[in-house]
């Protein structure tokens, strides 16, 4: 009898710990990689990018960020930059078209709009949830700092009202020994 055991069990599984691909599928997932929009930016061409009626904008030209080693815009969101790195590791075609189109026909930062603008139906509520999450996140750190604060003072009340009892009760002994 052959006894097939699932994962946790199967045979040099480590419990508890997310495997590595699986961490993967939730970075994708988080950033909005989805297999349906890797099937929709397949089907971009350089055409698509050339020919988008981009209404010219005075803030377009430069600003591209070198200081971090990366060629992404200064006016990506973070979330936005994040994807955007993801993709260029997992979607191919929007590597060589970026390759082929910045800086010679579009600067970078023309190219990312106009890719938001292509992918907006299906990135919008991941990137949404993301800054959902993060507007989460610094709530609770706030008033995580806030507890603490409290905290701090409800222990300072209460040194302080032990000393001075203390100091009372000192003067108090002190002063009748002394006394008599």
């Amino acid at each position: 009898m052959n006894l097939t055991l699932p994962w946790p069990f199967g045979r040099g599984a480590k419990l508890g710990k997310p495997r590595k691909d699986e961490e993967e599928v939730a970075q994708l997932e988080e950033l909005g990689v989805t297999p349906q929009l890797l099937d929709f930016v397949k089907d971009l061409t350089l055409d698509t990018f050339r020919n988008f009626p981009l209404k010219d904008d005075p803030t377009a030209d430069g600003d591209v960020d070198t200081s971090s080693g990366s060629s992404l815009s200064k006016d990506l969101s973070e979330w936005e930059e994040r994807h955007a790195m993801l993709l260029l590791g997992k979607a191919k075609e929007i590597s060589q078209i970026r390759y082929a189109l910045c800086p010679r026909f579009l600067k970078d930062k023309q190219f990312w709009r106009i890719y938001f603008l292509l992918v907006k139906n299906y990135v919008a509520p991941y990137e949404k949830r993301a800054i959902q999450n993060a507007k989460i996140k610094k709530h609770l750190e706030k008033e995580k700092s806030y507890g603490k604060v409290a905290i701090e003072v409800e222990m300072m009340e209460s040194k302080l009202a032990c000393c001075s009892e203390a100091v009372l009760h000192a003067d108090r002994s002190g002063g009748e020994g002394t006394g008599g």
